[in-house]
């Protein structure tokens, strides 16, 4: 950057990320995420900014924080790259720090280099023992290949007289694949003098070049060829990812293009453009609703039931079980039999009854025949709300144009509000019908003849065991006790309910018996999502083991009503014994001779016969009443008049005003376009423009594992040992060699000469001294690792 801007001192310094990104710009300058849209000239408010920052979140005294700060720095002077600055690893903890503060900075420095596109700049002094890098140690756990992994040697410049790091940057000694870099950074003496970092580089460049160890590789020293190294990575993974990147920029551009087509010749003011738009808009309304309806639609919906489907449900499950519900309370109904039968007689009553009164008959059939009217209009209810329902999801294609929106919500939902009267007054219609004429010469009534023989089990006899559902339901009491509740395969019979471990049915966990069974609804609990009813015996009998009752549970309120509906089926009727209990006085004071108790039998099995003959009649009709005045009457009304409505209702230009969503919309669609045609124009020119190196061979770095056992003599230490007898030595034991980084021609290598093939098992005389290469004419020079 050539800037000094990190803040510098004793101890712990950076003790947050700092993720640095620098930006080729004409204008020199840095901004911060926390301090939007201020720009920062003065390098030296970025450090205070930086330990200010700091400090707000790790506080005064040494305290640490993975929280990163973010900082962009615009410069002519840098390569676009992103670097982020760690915190080294601590040891011991002062001040605010944690005890394990060495494994919370060893777990904050491993959630940013775990990433496969980061390069790991390990950074090592020059003047401690490198086999016991703690940077190395973590780079190899996360990059064990080397692919990623480059070592930067420091403070070269500090090492004991005598010693240099000439074979650890050579990567002859504890060898990476990627190689070391080694700068020389300004001393504490020199940042308290205000040294420039201008004048810093040309130092560290001055120091290599007239180094003997080192003057030989100069070129592939220092922080300018360190900043080049990181930018040819960078290239080498932008070309990489560039295949994919072009492959997935193509895809999105081929699937905006229709649309950016349309917005292309787009003019909003147009007036034929409007009134194409209205008819298009209409028509697709129409079709959507009649597919929703219909079924078929292209939006199907995977979470629940919606449309026509849901309608058929109220038609085939939810009525019916209306219808059913208003027969369980068979003690009531008796009871209002027997004071139809005394009614009738009036104080005539003196002697036993010898004859059934039909009168008596008509009058409880009447009284059940005009309680049919509830379930009939609110099935009606349920089919309108579904109805709106399906227009609200239909016009969310209208979006566009938020006037049209709302006027065709408006007016569809004000005529299905119209024809649920009429269906309504249709209903009561009909039921009035079935009042004014008590049919009992129809083909199905078994007549007074055959009332007394009539069984209350017939009906259910000729059901016989077919089974009536299968579902998932979960046992929710007995599974708390033992310690969560359990889901199981249900499958109900006409006379049991059994349930099994899955729905292979292959082992039955248990069958109960539907005999004197009831149902009545739990209320659902506080943290419970799912809705319950539960099953018992109204003998007071145990329904399952040692539980009184059975609580089941579903997923939704509708999937309750369903089984209670097939529960109804089956014989199993819904719980009413607060209102039995009212009226418990009355009953149990109420007594019947013989013959009053066969006439009300008589009657009680009359009335059940001609209300199945009228429940089969409604149950027949209602939906079919429901479909013609109201369903097929809207689709109608849809296709033939809505548009006419909607002239009528507004002015065109105010229907077809578009929303601000959809003109941000079309703006930021051309934008995108446009920016993926130069995205990929610009991926043609890097294609073409750049050249990526290869990654290097592997190394031998199994010194890294053994470090912990017997580490490897570190640069720090006179290097005499690793050259004894070097003739003896043999090509193939040099392991490392073949891995020193043979830098591209745009990374400021040195000239061909300076690199003559493979690099020979052992420093050269001109190695060793500094001057330019020559053919070996010393072989029994001394090492040139003996300290001078």
């Amino acid at each position: 950057v050539s800037r000094d801007f990190l803040p510098r001192g004793s101890g712990i310094v950076t003790r947050r990320p700092l993720v640095l990104q620098l930006i080729t710009a004409k204008t020199e300058y840095a901004e911060f995420l926390h301090c939007k849209g201020k720009k920062f000239t003065d390098f030296d408010e970025v450090r205070q900014e930086i330990e200010a920052e700091t400090d707000r979140v790790t506080g005064m005294n040494k305290g640490i924080s993975s929280i990163p700060i973010n900082l962009r720095v615009y410069s002519p002077h840098v390569l676009s790259l992103t670097l982020i600055d760690l915190p080294g690893i601590t040891k011991v903890p002062v001040g605010d720090q944690p005890p394990d503060i060495e494994q919370q900075i060893r777990d904050m420095i491993m959630q940013f280099i775990s990433r496969e596109n980061c390069l790991i700049l390990a950074v090592t002094p020059a003047n401690t023992d490198l086999a016991n890098s703690d940077a190395l140690k973590l780079a190899k756990e996360v990059d064990p290949q080397g692919l990623r992994t480059i070592g930067v040697i420091t403070k070269l410049d500090l090492m004991d007289e005598g010693t240099d790091a000439r074979e650890v940057l050579e990567n002859k000694l504890l060898p990476l694949r990627r190689g070391y870099i080694g700068v020389v950074n300004r001393s504490q003496k020199d940042i308290d003098g205000k040294k420039d970092i201008k004048a810093a580089l040309l130092a560290e460049r001055k120091f290599f070049l007239s180094h003997p160890s080192y003057r030989h590789m100069a070129d592939r020293m220092g922080t300018p060829y360190l900043q080049k190294v990181l930018n040819q990575q960078l290239t080498n993974h932008i070309r990489d990812t560039l295949p994919a990147f072009r492959s997935k920029l193509q895809s999105q551009l081929l699937s905006i293009e229709h649309e950016v087509e349309v917005y292309k010749n787009f003019r909003p003011e147009d007036p034929t453009r409007k009134t194409k738009a209205l008819l298009q808009m209409v028509q697709q309304f129409s079709v959507d609703f009649e597919k929703r309806i219909e079924g078929s639609g292209d939006q199907v919906d995977t979470l629940e039931l919606s449309g026509g489907a849901k309608i058929n449900r109220i038609f085939h499950e939810r009525f019916p079980f209306e219808l059913v519900k208003m027969e369980f309370n068979e003690k009531e109904l008796r009871r209002e039999i027997s004071y139809a039968i005394k009614n009738i007689h009036g104080i005539r009553q003196v002697l036993p009854c010898l004859f059934t009164p039909d009168m008596a008959f008509e009058a409880i059939v009447k009284k059940q025949i005009v309680k049919l009217k509830g379930p009939c209009l609110k099935s009606v209810d349920l089919v309108m709300q579904e109805l709106i329902n399906t227009v609200k999801k239909c016009t969310k294609k209208l979006a566009t144009y938020p006037r049209l929106c709302e006027e065709t919500e408006r007016i569809v939902a004000g005529y299905i509000r119209e024809r649920e009267e009429k269906t309504k007054d249709q209903m009561l219609l009909l039921i009035d019908i079935q009042v004014s004429y008590i049919n009992t010469n129809h083909e199905d009534f078994i007549g007074f003849a055959n009332a007394q023989q009539r069984s209350s089990q017939v009906n259910k006899s000729a059901v016989g065991n077919q089974v009536i559902r299968k579902g998932w339901l979960t046992i929710n009491n007995i599974g708390i006790m033992k310690g969560g509740s359990k889901e199981y395969w249900f499958v109900l019979t006409a006379e049991s309910l059994s349930w099994y471990k899955d729905d292979e049915e292959k082992e039955k966990k248990y069958m109960l018996p539907l005999d004197n069974l009831k149902v009545r609804d739990v209320e659902k609990s506080f943290m419970s999502s799912k809705h319950i009813f539960a099953l018992f015996n109204t003998e007071q009998r145990n329904v399952y083991k040692d539980y009184r009752f059975l609580e089941l549970a579903c997923d939704s309120q509708e999937e309750v009503d369903s089984w209670k509906a097939s529960l109804l089926r089956a014989g199993v009727y819904p719980d009413k014994s607060s209102t039995e209990n009212e009226e418990n006085g009355q009953a149990d004071n109420f007594s019947m001779d013989p013959q009053l108790e066969r006439q009300v039998e008589t009657i009680r099995n009359l009335v059940d016969s001609y209300m199945s003959i009228i429940n089969k009649c409604i149950r027949d009709l209602i939906p079919k009443t429901i479909m013609h005045l109201m369903i097929n009457n809207v689709k109608e009304f849809i296709n033939a008049e809505l548009l006419a409505h909607l002239y009528s209702s507004e002015d065109q230009n105010t229907l077809m005003e578009e929303s601000a969503e959809q003109a941000q919309r079309r703006d930021e669609t051309l934008r995108m376009y446009q920016a993926l045609k130069e995205a990929l124009a610009i991926i043609g020119d890097i294609s073409t423009s750049t050249v990526s190196t290869p990654a290097p061979p592997p190394v031998d770095d199994s010194w890294l594992q053994q470090a912990r056992r017997s580490p490897p003599p570190s640069p720090s230490t006179p290097r005499r040992p690793t050259l004894n007898n070097p003739p003896t030595r043999p090509l193939s034991g040099r392991g490392p060699a073949p891995a020193i980084p043979s830098p591209g021609p745009q990374s400021g290598a040195p000239p061909v000469p300076f690199r003559p093939g493979p690099l020979p098992p052992f420093p050269s005389a001109a190695e060793a001294h500094g001057g330019p290469p020559q053919v070996p004419s010393r072989p029994t020079r001394a090492p040139p690792s003996v300290p001078r």
